[in-house]
């Protein structure tokens, strides 16, 4: 379980490092995003890039799993 946690913590921080790099190539902003914007008001919801990383992360886990264990 220490080992879980350990890579987990390490691909957030790698994500967080990296998060105005894809920001630019486009994720963040992707079609089903929803982003609402009036005069003094932001909204954003990210549906589409948050079900994209849900999935990357869960097959960078499930490989690192299969070859910890």
């Amino acid at each position: 379980m220490p080992k879980f946690f350990i890579v987990t913590g390490i691909i957030l921080v790698i994500i967080g490092i990296l998060w105005p790099v894809l920001s630019k190539i486009g994720l963040g902003r992707l079609p089903g995003d929803i982003a609402l914007e009036k005069e003094n008001f932001k909204f954003y919801f990210p549906i589409t890039t948050g079900i994209i990383l849900s999935l990357l992360l869960t097959f960078i886990l499930w490989i690192i799993q299969k070859f910890m264990s």
